[in-house]
């Protein structure tokens, strides 16, 4: 009868509707096991023998930005050896209030918990909306889906939220323009760090685009069979990255995967696709990926800090030389964040495709 009964169950989660969300999968009751749908190939699959232990990304006080000139030097230099040998750094001192985080992450939750049509206005979008809600990554061409819900919005120059919770907007728009100015001070020391003007690299993204990426990774049944969310770099500048207490996030670093544990009141920061191509190589994205559990749910708040849709990105001409060849190709951010949304993510696949030919 047990195996009878785990097998309906099993039907009727891959009957579901999975566009509406795993946790709506979950609020229906139909699962004890994971649905084929997020099943991986083993070879795709998470493994604890692939995490290392006892390495951590960089940690860096910010606060020397602000403080003498000598603080200021030895900021800027422990910025771009983060941004060089890591791609992934850890935040302290950034002068953003402790409460407006638990805010946000408040309102965040709320918006999780909200029922499915409510979230599903949002859903079934274009990927370039203002304010979209899915799951997976792209449900209608991902071959497995991740054990993720998700809502994207547009937080600059123009915000864009949901109507729900009541509260959202008002938080959100406090909140993410706080992670602006904190963008903008980073990305300012990592132009200088290369070299560069520190207005240049806001310059080149001229207006800028900042999308926020809340993140849900419900409680999972069997955790080991699935991803929260497959290995990929992310498309931008500088992510900013808002962790509760659970923790799943990997980052990729040389040849293995390295736990990067949540911290209270830290931002975890890291290279993007966009900033790889300004420093023409010099600073790399990194593959990093997520994983679930079968105890608590996880909530992540990413803020893509990006150019505008418009801006023409390419390699900056003082990077480039004999030595240091020209690497990347221009393109439109605005065409490769629509190439990049639109499509399955395969690690750093889209931005492979703006690299250009080895000299022989």
């Amino acid at each position: 009868m047990a195996t009878v009964e785990l097998e309906s169950n099993k039907n009727l989660a891959n009957d579901h509707d999975h566009m509406k969300g795993v946790k709506d999968l979950l609020d229906a009751g139909v699962i004890n096991s994971v649905p084929d749908k997020y099943v991986f190939p083993e070879n795709r699959r998470p493994s604890a023998a692939q995490v290392v232990q006892g390495e951590s990304i960089p940690i860096i006080d910010i606060s020397g930005l602000d403080g003498s000139q000598q603080e200021r030097i030895q900021t800027i230099q422990a910025l771009g050896q983060a941004c060089s040998e890591w791609g992934f750094f850890r935040v302290i001192n950034h002068g953003i209030q402790a409460s407006l985080i638990g805010s946000m992450l408040d309102v965040a939750h709320q918006f999780f918990l909200l029922s499915s049509e409510e979230k599903m206005k949002y859903g079934n979008r274009d990927v370039l909306d203002p304010v979209r809600y899915g799951t997976s990554f792209n449900a209608k061409v991902d071959q497995f889906f991740n054990w993720r819900d998700y809502l994207k919005h547009f937080c600059h120059p123009v915000l864009h939220t949901p109507d729900n919770p009541p509260n959202y907007r008002e938080v959100a728009g406090q909140y993410f323009k706080e992670i602006r100015k904190l963008a903008l001070k980073l990305m300012a020391a990592i132009s200088e760090s290369l070299g560069l003007q520190p207005t240049y690299i806001e310059t080149v993204f001229k207006e800028g685009l900042q999308i926020g990426a809340l993140n849900f990774y419900p409680r999972c049944p069997e955790p080991e069979l699935t991803m929260g969310f497959v290995p990929h770099s992310d498309h931008g500048g500088l992510t900013v990255l808002l962790q509760d207490e659970v923790g799943g996030l990997q980052v990729r670093h040389k040849d293995h995967w390295v736990a990067v544990e949540p911290v209270p009141n830290t931002f975890v920061v890291n290279v993007s696709d966009h900033l790889e191509i300004v420093s023409n190589g010099r600073y790399k994205s990194v593959e990093h990926r997520a994983v679930v559990n079968a105890e608590r749910a996880r909530i992540s708040i990413a803020a893509a800090n990006g150019p505008a849709l418009d801006a023409l990105i390419f390699p900056a001409p003082q990077l480039v030389d004999e030595t240091h060849p020209l690497l990347y190709s221009s393109m439109l951010y605005g065409e490769f964040l629509r190439q990049q949304q639109s499509t399955a993510l395969v690690g750093k696949g889209n931005l492979d495709l703006l690299k250009t030919p080895k000299r022989e």
